[in-house]
């Protein structure tokens, strides 16, 4: 009897004893390990929407700083026109390179709002003389360009407009005028014939 109570007591009492206390151990476990999770969690969060915030700042920083940089840019785009020359031409032309510089080809429409507020010499090079442009200062024709150049201005950055017929002879003055140093050459792009195609007039005062 009294090893069979023996066995009764380690089996009954050791066995719930040993599985209370695990049981002990795994709660307080347990509860520590959700304790912890609970206190990490919104530590991330927070770090998360700190590092969010910070990158929004940065954008906002990026566009406000940034806005009058751009404006600032696109306004001084215009600005940049030739010394002494009409800025319409600078803005509606087409660089050409030629031999130690360049000229610029007009339309005709940008010639016509440059005689407008005409501050600049109206150069026709057309030979043989077929009609010019009203209000053409100069016929002086492409071939005698060079020996006449004591008619042309004295200012070599003055601006010059030259033309003829389609472009061509004007092409080869244009590149006659950089050769005798001048800097501010406009070339009517078509000549004549792309004035007169865009419903103008050709006058002719007998130049000879």
């Amino acid at each position: 009897m009294s090893g069979q109570s023996s066995k009764s007591s380690k089996s009954g009492k050791t066995r719930p004893t040993g599985a209370t206390a695990s049981g002990e151990r795994k709660t307080g476990s347990s509860a520590g390990a959700a304790q912890t999770k609970g206190v990490a969690a919104p530590a991330k969060l927070s770090a998360r929407w700190l590092i969010i915030g910070s990158g929004l700042v940065a954008v906002i920083l990026v566009v406000v700083l940034g806005a009058p940089f751009a404006i600032n840019q696109k306004s001084a785009g215009p600005a940049a026109s030739p010394a002494g020359g009409a800025p319409a031409a600078s803005l509606a032309g087409n660089v050409v390179q030629g031999n130690g510089g360049h000229w610029t080809n007009i339309s005709s429409d940008t010639l016509a709002s440059m005689l407008d507020h005409k501050d600049f010499t109206f150069l026709n090079v057309k030979t043989p003389y077929i009609g010019e442009i009203d209000r053409t200062d100069l016929y002086i024709p492409y071939t005698a360009l060079a020996a006449r150049a004591g008619e042309l201005p004295a200012d070599k950055a003055a601006p010059i407009v030259v033309y003829c017929r389609s472009g061509n002879e004007s092409g080869i003055a244009s590149q006659t005028l950089l050769d005798l140093g001048y800097t501010n050459i406009y070339n009517l792009d078509g000549g004549m014939n792309a004035w007169t195609a865009s419903g103008r007039q050709i006058v002719d005062k007998n130049r000879s």
